[in-house]
């Protein structure tokens, strides 16, 4: 066995203390700031698109502090050229495959399909509501959620092999979007980055795969933001 994944990779520990850190600021403080902000309106789109990123980075920190391990531990490592735009080609993959799940998972089951009217609200509620949403969503977002998900719980989980650390960390990630129209599309975008963080020793891939879906709903969300719901 690899005796750094041993010694240095981040465990069980980091995971949940990640997780539950990325849950009190973007499932929490939501619940409690609900009686003071409409988080449905257009504001309160933009705003709990950059607290999504931004709670990601709060788990992150927290797991990297809680043994203070070094970062690159978490595959936050410089990467090359190669990867990035692998990241682009599993974007494109990732946008494909959810073409074909969501609108099956929609017609197989009675999940809610309107979760992120928020965010379609941010999206289309002015030039700069839709900066701002752009910034949550294109970069805090992917930042914060692959250096959440695949820097610290894919990484922590190698240790009980590529299939688990992959699919593992996929259907924790799917979950935590909760049991909705959203969830086949995280699964997707979870499991091509994972796999993109165990290959290349990077969470930088990852990040580029989910800018680039991101991206794409944002978009979708300005020009149509009757598509959330």
């Amino acid at each position: 066995m690899d005796t750094r994944i041993r010694t240095d990779q981040p465990g069980w520990l980091e995971i949940v203390v990640g997780i539950a850190a990325m849950a009190v600021v973007g499932f929490a403080l939501p619940a409690l700031l609900s009686d003071q902000i409409d988080l449905t309106g257009a504001g309160g789109g933009a705003f709990l698109a950059c607290l999504s990123g931004i709670a990601g980075m709060a788990g992150f920190g927290v797991a990297v502090l809680v043994r203070r391990r070094p970062v690159e531990s978490f595959g936050v490592r410089g990467t090359t050229a190669r990867w990035l735009w692998l990241g682009v080609a599993g974007g494109v993959v990732a946008l494909l495959a959810k073409g074909v799940l969501v609108p099956l998972f929609v017609w197989l089951t009675d999940a809610p399909t309107d979760t992120q009217a928020g965010y379609a609200a941010g999206a289309s509620g002015g030039v700069w509501l839709l900066v701002v949403t752009a910034v949550g969503l294109v970069v805090l977002t992917p930042i914060g959620e692959e250096l959440l998900f695949r820097g610290v719980v894919t990484t922590g989980l190698l240790r009980y092999g590529p299939v688990i650390a992959t699919v593992g960390s996929a259907v924790i990630f799917a979950l935590l979007h909760g049991i909705n129209v959203v969830l086949p599309a995280a699964l997707v975008v979870g499991i091509i980055t994972a796999e993109l963080r165990r290959r290349s020793d990077s969470v930088w891939p990852g990040v580029v795969v989910h800018a680039f879906n991101n991206s794409i709903t944002v978009i979708a969300y300005a020009v149509a933001p009757e598509i959330a719901g």
